[in-house]
């Protein structure tokens, strides 16, 4: 049984458009980046089936299909009528028309070069990322404290994949037992500054990507400057100290922390966003003996398992910067490389936290400067 389907022109389109029919574009993302019908939606043919629904959840809305001449959108209108819409229309003409017919337009922007459109082509596919995502990565900025297990794989990864800007806070030289899990380094590099060959791997792994090094360590006199003018911190510190100062100055600056800690097979990682869910304090309200907590120094570290804990740190990273997916923010993820397995914990912010409990002093929304008013 063959489905009709009902077919308009570019100037009944266009009436239908101001009429409240949502516009929906099944081109692929290079069409659409090369311009676009105003206030569409872009669903690509071949994902009308799966993503319709979220697209378009009410079967009954009235729902206008275009491609570039007619041909996939009355496939597509089809396939919808098959899925039990009921208000369906294709537009059957070149799309030129619709411009010659007054219909809005959008023009293409340039959010990537076109060396970049061939670097992050594979992730710009994503529906989730497109050029508008990469470009918000691309304008990130994300600073990685310590350059050493952890900030390793993450900054191979970050950078890679596009974060614009990393800062490495790192007051440390590379030497010879680091090289088992430091990946960012090499044992040509021994001796040197980790800040300046973390630079030379991420500047060598991507070019573009533009590397702020901190030669210094994170202290409460200086926390608050290291972490201003970053988006997101990827805390790869080894102590509780550092931890705690970190914590406490990210609550009050407001900046989100993706924490990761390695012992032995056992790695850890949670999302801290402050006042959206529990802060350092909330999982740790008391600082833990040094003797139940000792340093890889004291206790070792599998090789491997700060590149399994520190690639699921970046994985953090692009779902803060991008605002899509569910973080780990209230949940602590616990690796177990001996059995290879996942278990999970919930974490509670604590009303009562110091940092970020309802009595803090940081609860309070922060303070806009006042706008001035029109008279």
């Amino acid at each position: 049984m063959t489905t009709e389907i009902r077919e308009v022109s570019a100037a009944e389109a266009v009436a239908l458009a101001r009429d409240g029919y949502h516009v929906i574009d099944v081109r692929e993302p290079s069409e659409w980046n090369a311009g676009h019908v105003d206030g569409a939606t872009l669903l690509p043919l071949n994902d009308v089936p799966s993503r319709i629904g979220d697209v378009a959840p009410d079967k009954a809305a009235p729902l206008l299909l275009h491609c570039a001449v007619g041909g996939r959108s009355g496939r597509a209108a089809a396939k919808l009528v098959e899925l039990g819409y009921t208000n369906v229309v294709s537009m059957k003409a070149p799309l030129g028309h619709w411009k010659e017919q007054g219909g809005p337009w959008e023009e293409p922007r340039q959010l990537l070069t076109p060396a970049q459109q061939r670097r992050y082509s594979r992730q710009t596919l994503i529906p989730e990322i497109g050029q508008e995502g990469q470009r918000k990565l691309l304008d990130a900025k994300v600073l990685l404290i310590g350059a050493g297990a952890l900030g390793s794989p993450s900054a191979l990864y970050l950078s890679a994949s596009g974060i614009g800007t990393i800062g490495l806070v790192d007051d440390d030289v590379v030497e010879e037992s680091n090289l088992q899990r430091q990946v960012l380094h090499g044992v040509d590099r021994l001796g040197m500054r980790k800040v300046d060959s973390g630079e030379l791997t991420i500047r060598g792994l991507n070019p573009e990507t533009v590397v702020v090094k901190h030669a210094e360590r994170l202290n409460a006199d200086n926390v608050e400057r290291l972490i201003a003018d970053y988006d997101v911190i990827v805390d790869g510190t080894d102590n509780f100290d550092t931890r705690y100062i970190l914590n406490d100055a990210a609550v009050k600056l407001r900046k989100p922390i993706v924490h990761g800690s390695i012992y032995r097979w056992d790695g850890q990682i949670t999302t801290f966003v402050p006042f959206e869910g529990p802060c350092y304090r909330c999982m740790y309200p008391v600082q833990p003996p040094e003797e139940l907590a000792p340093a890889c120094s004291v206790a070792g570290v599998l090789g491997v398992l700060p590149g399994v804990i520190g690639m699921l740190q970046s994985n953090e990273v692009f779902k803060l910067v991008l605002g899509v997916g569910e973080t780990l923010a209230g949940r602590l993820l616990m690796f177990d490389a001996m059995g290879t397995t996942f278990d999970e914990v919930r974490i509670w912010r604590d009303p009562a936290c110091p940092a970020c409990g309802d009595a803090s002093p940081h609860a309070a929304p922060i303070q806009q400067p006042a706008q001035p008013v029109a008279v």
